[in-house]
This record gives structure tokens, sequence and C-alpha cells, in this order.
């Protein structure tokens, strides 16, 4: 069974543990499912299951996996170019392997152009960033998930995710929902922002998403059904080891 350990905020203690097709973000010994797998469980609707019908299992797995390695080394990337970092096309970022071990890899053409449409975004909109990358943490119901982007675009504060994919699915729409809830009342503007989008000359697209907070309680709801009673395999994972070795 491939497990995935990741201490994503050292400073307080807070780790996000992948296995097969649950994810948990951990803080104070206190596991929380993931928003992205408590989303999943709405329903996908029609499109979806034509797609994998055309595709079957085997393939739309594959697609699904290398779709999900580009998105994350493009994050990665965008997370360099908001901190003021440089990048190029020869830029490396970790890509996850089937054993759950990361390579780094140079940034693919598609990738980097998803970039260049990033940055042109950026440049056009201006936004004022407020917050990048960051947890969110829900106590009832309990839940957590990572916004990509906080920020203030013309007086009005954004709760903007990341898509590299071509369409917006409802489940999307669920999970900005979800993350805003957690940052107040009421709670900022969501938007999805998709970049490396090919349906229009820029690369990129900013749609503004309705509060979809009620419907991302009905998945909730599916998701206790289904996986209320899953408990993540506990057992004591020190995020480093060492040794106290005698000399002589």
């Amino acid at each position: 069974m491939k497990k995935i350990i990741e201490q994503i905020d050292k400073e307080n203690n807070i780790a996000r543990i992948t296995i097969v097709d649950e994810r948990w973000y951990v803080r104070d010994n206190v596991f929380y499912p993931s928003v992205t797998w408590i989303a999943g469980h709405y329903p996908k609707g029609i499109a979806f299951y034509r797609w994998l019908a055309d595709k079957g299992w085997n393939e739309s797995l594959a697609i699904k996996n290398a779709a999900a390695n580009k998105g994350s080394k493009i994050h990665q990337a965008i997370v360099d170019l908001i901190d003021g970092n440089t990048i190029d096309m020869h830029s490396e970022y970790q890509r996850e392997n089937d054993d759950g071990s990361y390579t780094p890899e140079e940034l693919t053409l598609e990738e980097y152009e998803a970039l260049m449409a990033f940055s042109d975004w950026f440049a056009q909109t201006k936004p004022k960033v407020l917050e990048r990358e960051f947890v969110l943490f829900n106590e009832d119901p309990l839940y957590a998930g990572t916004g990509d982007l906080l920020a203030e675009i013309d007086n009005q504060q954004y709760l903007i995710d990341f898509k590299t994919g071509q369409d917006i699915w409802p489940e999307h729409e669920l999970q900005v929902s979800a993350y805003a809830h957690t940052l107040g009342t009421p709670p900022p503007q969501t938007a999805i922002l998709q970049i490396g989008y090919r349906r229009n000359k820029r690369g990129w697209k900013f749609t503004e998403i309705a509060n979809k907070y009620d419907l991302f309680l009905a998945s909730y709801r599916i998701w206790q059904e289904e996986c209320g009673n899953t408990k993540p395999y506990v057992k004591d994972y020190p995020m480093s080891l060492s040794l106290e070795v005698k000399d002589g």
C-alpha cells in the first residue's frame, strides 16, 4: 500500500498523509479528512462517465496521474514565481513516481506555456497577494485543505484555486466553497483560474464561482456514509530519524 507522509508546515507541526484514495491532514494529533477527498464523492455527471467508458479504467488512471503530476509541477513553479524567484524552461520540479517517491524533472513545454499564461494573468490583474499555498482547517464539520491563493483584486478579496484542466467540474466548485468557509463570514469571493487553457488565445480563464457550501455539506454527508468509519493506519512516523552513536 502506497503511503505518503509530507510535513507541509514544520513550524506548526502540520502533516499531510495520502493512502491510496484517502487523504488526511494532521494537526495536534487530530486527523482532518481532505476537502478534495470529500468533494470527490459528489456525483460527477454523465459527461464524466461517458469519458470514463470511452477511455477505460487503466487509461483513465494513467491520464489522471499524468495530469496530477503536471498540475503539481505547475503549482510548485507558481509558488516560486509568487515568491519573486525566476524560472526558465530548464527549471526542475518534483514529480511523483509510481512507488510514491519523487524525482526532479524539467518543465515540459506545455507546463512552461501554462506558467507563461499565469504570468500574463498576474501582470494584467495585478493581485495583492495575501496568502499562497496555505493550509485551511475547519472544526465543524471536520475537514482541511490547501488554498492556492488568497489575494485582493480591485478592492475585492478572492480565494483562487488553480486548475490546469480544460473544464471546471462541480466538485471543483465545492472545493473552493469549502476553503472559503474557513476564512470567516462573509467568506471571500471564490474563483478558479484555469491556466494552460486551450480555448482562447490568452491561455488562461478566470471564473468567479458561486458559493456552493451547501452542496459541499451534502457531499460531506455522502462521504460520512461511505467513509465515516475510516481511520488512517495510525503508527508513530517521526518526520526524521537519527542515532546516538558512541565513539570507540
